[in-house]
């Protein structure tokens, strides 16, 4: 039986109407993550910047509390269930302030590192997470095999770190960078093809504006880990 050419055209629409609209959907999705790195970068200067602030967040019992509270928000306040059920005035709002509280805890790499050597590691984990994220929305490789073994590969990670807080290895903390870099370059990969997937017209304009910005926040805590592993192994100490 010979294909309806009217039915292959319609399928042809179709697919060009799905591919538009996901190119919108990670143009919605880049551009807040990019906004809320330049939130964090902002917030981090400007307090590295103030001598006052920075001895009031990292020289007393504050920098416990701006440490705990992206936490706090990563799991009480930007879970999946409740960024459906919130405004989207709130989602942004917790989305901006989480951004802001990590930017302050970050503040201390612009006094333990040259601005040479930051702005330097900055673009080269720029240009890894351009790569990575092209990799993951064009390979047809499927990824999602890596979940198990990121899984397990950060939770060995947090154990590593907390064991060298009383090492205080050197190499020890050495190799958990070099295992940092690694674990969240392919994270990168792998969340940008499962935000891929994820997506869909059918889900709604809503619906899928609220999973940009979980989307967003994904490849940003992405982005802001790698940062900071690539830091020490690269970054030029004052």
């Amino acid at each position: 039986m010979q294909p309806n050419r009217y039915d292959a055209t319609r399928a042809g629409q179709g697919e060009t109407l799905y591919d538009a609209g996901l190119r919108e959907h990670f143009g919605r999705v880049y551009n807040m993550m990019a906004l809320g790195l330049l939130v964090t970068g902002l917030v981090s200067y400007v307090t590295a910047m103030s001598p006052a602030l920075f001895e009031s967040i990292h020289g007393t019992w504050m920098g416990l509390i701006v440490a705990l509270a992206p936490l706090g928000i990563l799991f009480f306040g930007l879970t999946p269930n409740r960024v459906m059920t919130m405004s989207m005035t709130a989602v942004n709002g917790l989305y901006f302030g989480l951004t802001a509280l990590i930017g302050l805890s970050m503040s201390y790499i612009f006094h333990a590192y040259t601005g040479e050597s930051v702005a330097r590691v900055f673009f080269i984990t720029a240009a890894t997470f351009g790569a990575m994220s092209i990799w993951g929305y064009t390979t047809k490789k499927d990824l999602s095999a890596m979940g198990s073994f990121l899984m397990m590969g950060f939770i060995g990670l947090l154990i590593a770190m907390v064991v060298n807080m009383f090492m205080g290895s050197t190499m020890l903390g050495f190799i958990i960078s070099g295992a940092g870099v690694l674990m969240f370059t392919l994270m990168i990969a792998f969340d940008t093809q499962m935000i891929k997937s994820m997506y869909h017209p059918a889900n709604g304009t809503d619906v899928n504006q609220r999973m940009a910005v979980m989307s967003a926040l994904s490849l940003y805590l992405d982005v802001i880990n790698l940062f900071q592993f690539l830091l020490s192994i690269l970054g030029n100490r004052n």
